[in-house]
């Protein structure tokens, strides 16, 4: 799979879990994918949860590796970082 289907398949599946963050306040925004990476960055009542690590492993990367080949984790970036 090329990147830019990948890419495509890594947006669709984040906005699958999108109500569950936004039910809680919070958001999450892809910022790129590297190497197997997914780089996101918390929004909202996300920044600065403590809850954000287990969600992040639990639900996002989780999701993400089960349904798109090639994903092998996640990692969240700071603001200064997305450009």
């Amino acid at each position: 799979m090329n990147d830019d289907k990948t890419i495509k398949l890594i947006k669709q599946t984040i906005k699958k879990l999108r109500p569950y963050l936004n039910a809680d306040g919070g958001d999450l925004d892809f910022v790129r994918y590297e190497n197997g990476i997914v780089y996101v960055k918390l929004l909202g009542a996300c920044i600065g949860c403590s809850s954000s690590d287990d969600t992040i492993t639990n639900s996002v990367e989780a999701l993400l590796v089960e349904e798109v080949p090639g994903v092998i984790g996640v990692e969240v970036v700071a603001d200064e970082e997305t450009i």
